[in-house]
């Protein structure tokens, strides 16, 4: 949603007699910014109160009713209403004054625990049913009492927008003036305005002033620098992990069946697929056994894509307060969206959202399995999902069921030509040459080893290596597997029976 299309949304709410609107936000910038947007069409004055400063008529905007003749011209000082900063004489005021206006009350929330404010809250709410008056509330994480919670309507405020991050980067250089070098064309601008995508207002024009603060100059270079500030602010966040394309060296051996099932469905974000109203690909569910590249797979797609990956660790959503956790799902995919295109992986979703033997969790995994399949259903923003699954046992039936990802894949162990792939990519990354190696007797004697057992097993020998001083050979790295088990024979009854459940049912990725 643009911020116009926030500041309409907004008004709607006001004319149609909402008394209260919630905004979970931290960034009462923008929250004032949308106020001051709406309320200049609608002719109303704007009240804003905190526990610090009380109750100030805000100067902010063109329709306030009062102002301070004694204010120096030129200065803008919010005008105090006395006596108003505890909660309970704040409410009682604002009864009091009985007119049309916004009411912006900041971290009021938690104040509401006291059942002799939130009842004078509910007593003005039933006032202002009639006046057309709204009270804001806003925030982090607000939660209200149930018999208040029926009266109020939630409000979305989206992450900034492109012009909103562009509009940020001007100013901040136009503050810099005379400090700082431009160096970057328009699109580097662009660049960085797409590099900057999740963050707040705050946070973009902190990590612009850095970039160009710290070598005197704004340049192409300084892309790199708001990248790797936005994995440590999305890593703090603790929701999303975040890599973005240029640091993604994912590789992945075989599975061309599900290169070529990717080819076409890359077209679903083209311009051709736009025009003929055809909708983004929602997805895809591959499943299969442990360490056979399921993960790694997801990695690739964004690589190959150019789109950055967001991983969601459904284990940081869980949070011990009733309603806490299926907020964290909303907050989680709200900023997939904003970021937007990009691939959402989730990894072992059966742990999260699968399938439980007991209510120990009071249903949560269940709630919460309830919102994915609504947000994968109706999202429209190109968030491709790419969840990934060891336990088909696990996994609700709904979700199995056609038409809630494009496609289900399943993996196998590799065979020989993925693990000729599989020895060469590991070889090489490890700075070895593969034609140094007796590749089919590799082949030959990795039969029955997944991708991560083989990876495994070269670091081991290159270890060996190491502490024997001694070069790596084949016969080095077949001592090293030969004394590995691998899962084909430890848990040899639980692969039969995967594979017994996947034949027929999903495509196979090669």
């Amino acid at each position: 949603m643009s911020f116009a299309s926030s500041v309409r949304h907004f008004q709607t709410l006001v004319l149609s007699f909402h008394g209260m609107v919630v905004i979970e936000t931290v960034e009462e910038e923008r929250v004032q910014t949308l106020i001051n947007a709406a309320v200049n069409d609608l002719q109303m004055a704007v009240f804003e109160w905190s526990v610090a400063s009380g109750l100030t008529r805000s100067q902010g905007n063109l329709h306030n009713r009062w102002s301070n003749e004694y204010t120096p011209p030129g200065i803008q000082q919010p005008q105090l209403i006395e006596g108003t900063c505890e909660p309970l004489e704040v409410l009682r005021h604002i009864q009091s004054m009985g007119y049309q206006a916004i009411y912006w009350l900041k971290d009021f929330a938690c104040h509401l625990e006291n059942p002799i404010i939130a009842r004078q809250l509910r007593e003005l709410l039933h006032q202002f049913s009639h006046n057309r008056s709204t009270l804001v509330l806003t925030g982090h994480n607000i939660s209200l009492p149930a018999d208040i919670a029926q009266e109020v309507v939630y409000f979305d405020l989206k992450l900034p927008e492109p012009d909103e991050l562009y509009q940020a980067i001007t100013e901040v250089l136009k503050s810099l003036k005379g400090r700082v070098k431009v160096e970057i064309h328009p699109e580097g601008i662009n660049a960085l305005v797409k590099a900057m995508r999740g963050m707040t207002l705050q946070q973009a024009r902190k990590v612009i002033a850095y970039a160009a603060l710290d070598d005197g100059k704004l340049s192409p270079d300084d892309v790199k620098r708001v990248l790797e500030r936005k994995i440590q602010v999305l890593h703090e966040e603790g929701l999303l992990d975040y890599i973005p394309p240029e640091m993604n060296p994912a590789q992945l051996g075989g599975f061309n069946g599900l290169k070529a099932w990717l080819t076409r469905a890359r077209m679903g974000f083209s311009a051709q697929a736009r025009a003929f109203n055809l909708p983004t690909p929602r997805g895809i569910l591959i499943v299969g056994i442990q360490g056979c590249g399921k993960s790694l797979a997801a990695k690739t797609i964004a690589r190959e894509w150019s789109m950055p990956l967001l991983k969601l660790d459904a284990g940081r959503l869980y949070d011990k307060y009733i309603g806490e956790s299926e907020k964290n799902f909303r907050r989680a995919v709200t900023l997939a969206e904003t970021m937007a295109p990009a691939i959402l992986w989730i990894d072992e979703i059966e742990k999260s959202m699968g399938q439980s033997d007991s209510d120990s969790d009071g249903g949560l995994s269940r709630r919460l399995f309830g919102s994915f399949l609504t947000w994968l259903q109706e999202k429209s923003e190109e968030v491709f999902v790419v969840a990934t699954a060891n336990d088909l046992s696990r996994i609700p039936p709904e979700l199995l069921r056609k038409g809630r990802f494009d496609e289900i894949f399943f993996v196998d162990l590799p065979d020989e030509q993925e693990r000729v792939g599989i020895l060469q990519i590991h070889l090489i990354r490890r700075k070895q040459d593969p034609r140094r190696f007796d590749l089919p007797t590799l082949v030959q004697v990795t039969d029955g080893y997944s991708g991560a057992e083989i990876e495994q097993v070269i670091i081991t020998a290159l270890y060996r290596a190491i502490h024997e001083k001694c070069p790596v050979d084949t016969q080095l790295l077949v001592e090293e597997i030969q004394a590995t088990v691998p899962l084909s024979i430890s848990r040899r009854e639980d692969l039969h029976r995967l594979r017994a459940m996947a034949m027929d049912r999903f495509v196979p990725v090669r």
